[in-house]
């Protein structure tokens, strides 16, 4: 079997797309086409063709991540699919080799994505790089310590009235986060602020909630109900889209806010590992966190990545790496104040996945060590690197594509 991989011309477009949502169990409208060629690239986007079928695709967005001190360019890459006659034939291995030598060739030093499915992608380089929670809270328990009593004030705005708003502080808390991505207006409006209504999978439509404090918007909260009853009592849950707020004190009343809406017994939320909520409620175990993989980061172009990244001490420290399919990264590399490479005994040994699971602060290298995905070669080279790497939060990821 021949597989091309191209991009698709623009009369192919529209069915190389219908083909990956045909794979997910998605109904192809001609909304979601307009919707989704605004912001994918066609010179972007890769499909991969059995003669004159599309059998495959991969796409990535040109997105801005915050990593630890900057900013950096990073492919988001998204519409993975690959059809079930064509599976396990190599497919997803071409598309994945065109899409990294493509994001490799423009200059961009990392790759990021959200698994569908957690096994397929460790083995292309991809490291857990931005872990979260996720929350399904009992309404009930809820309760803080040593509540100082409500602060601020809530506002409900529509979904057009809320873009500037809940963007005032979404960039506000992006240049703080490191996994955070930078998204333009288009991108709010297209996506996030977007509610068709076979989005709502049974729920209500979107709802916005403005949180000011001393007059100015400070938290931000985009959800959904699905009521329910049972037995005459409603039992309704607030499924959060987003919740972000720029401080302690926003955090907390917006999370007040959340509980307290009429009709509901449970939140379900996505939860930032760094957030407060945990330590300010009196019963943590009513959140009823789940630990989940988030984000996963691959890390195209080791110099580029390491050189646009702060560094925590004026230490240096040798990797050695293995990257099998991006060999260009793979050697020795000396990382501290200068990124280069270099002939000098090496402190430390691990794979390039590994890698990007300290990158932006998730992990630990003595983490990595003690799970096997690490090994220390010079006595202390563990606690130099970690001195190097450390980041004043761990990362966070609000946005899946």
């Amino acid at each position: 079997m021949t597989i091309e991989i191209r991009n698709p011309a623009e009369h192919e477009w529209r069915d190389a797309m219908r083909m990956t949502m045909a794979v997910f169990g998605d109904e192809p409208r001609d909304e979601d086409f307009e919707r989704h060629n605004k912001m994918l690239l066609r010179e972007r986007f890769w499909a991969a063709y059995d003669g004159d079928v599309p059998v495959g695709t991969a796409a990535d967005f040109p997105f801005t991540l915050t990593v630890p001190g900057g900013e950096l360019p990073a492919g988001g890459v998204t519409w993975v699919a690959v059809q079930p006659s064509h599976r396990r034939q190599g497919v997803l291995t071409q598309l994945m080799r065109r899409e990294l030598d493509d994001i490799h060739e423009r200059g961009e030093p990392l790759a990021m994505l959200w698994a569908s499915e957690a096994a397929i992608y460790g083995r292309f380089g991809y490291g857990l790089a931005a872990p979260h929670f996720e929350m399904e809270a009992d309404c009930a328990r809820f309760a803080f310590r040593d509540d100082p009593g409500p602060q601020g004030r809530v506002r409900m705005l529509s979904l057009e009235d809320a873009v500037e708003p809940v963007m005032q502080v979404y960039d506000r808390v992006r240049t703080t986060v490191p996994g955070f991505i930078g998204r333009p207006r288009e991108w709010w409006t297209t996506y996030r602020l977007a509610d068709p209504e076979h989005w709502r999978r049974g729920a209500s439509p979107k709802y916005v909630a403005l949180l000011e404090l001393d007059e100015q918007p400070a938290a931000y909260a985009i959800y959904r109900v699905k009521g329910d009853w049972e037995a005459g009592f409603p039992k309704g849950t607030v499924k959060v889209v987003e919740a972000l707020a720029d401080s302690t004190v926003a955090e907390r009343e917006l999370w007040r806010f959340l509980f307290g809406i009429d009709l509901t017994v449970r939140v379900e939320s996505r939860l930032d590992p760094a957030s407060p909520l945990f330590l300010m409620v009196v019963d943590a175990r009513s959140l009823r966190l789940t630990a989940n993989e988030g984000l996963w980061l691959r890390i195209v172009d080791v110099e580029l990545a390491l050189a646009g990244r702060q560094f925590a001490s004026d230490q240096s420290v040798v990797l050695e790496l293995r990257d099998e399919f991006c060999p260009w990264n793979a050697g020795r590399w000396r990382v501290g104040r200068e990124v280069a490479r270099t002939d000098d005994a090496a402190d430390l040994e691990l794979g390039i996945a590994d890698l990007a699971s300290v990158y932006l602060g998730a992990f630990s290298f003595a983490r990595l060590a003690a799970a096997d995905r690490a090994r220390e070669l010079r006595t202390g080279a563990l606690a130099r690197a970690d001195a190097l790497f450390r980041t004043e939060r761990p990362p966070y990821c609000p946005e899946d594509f």
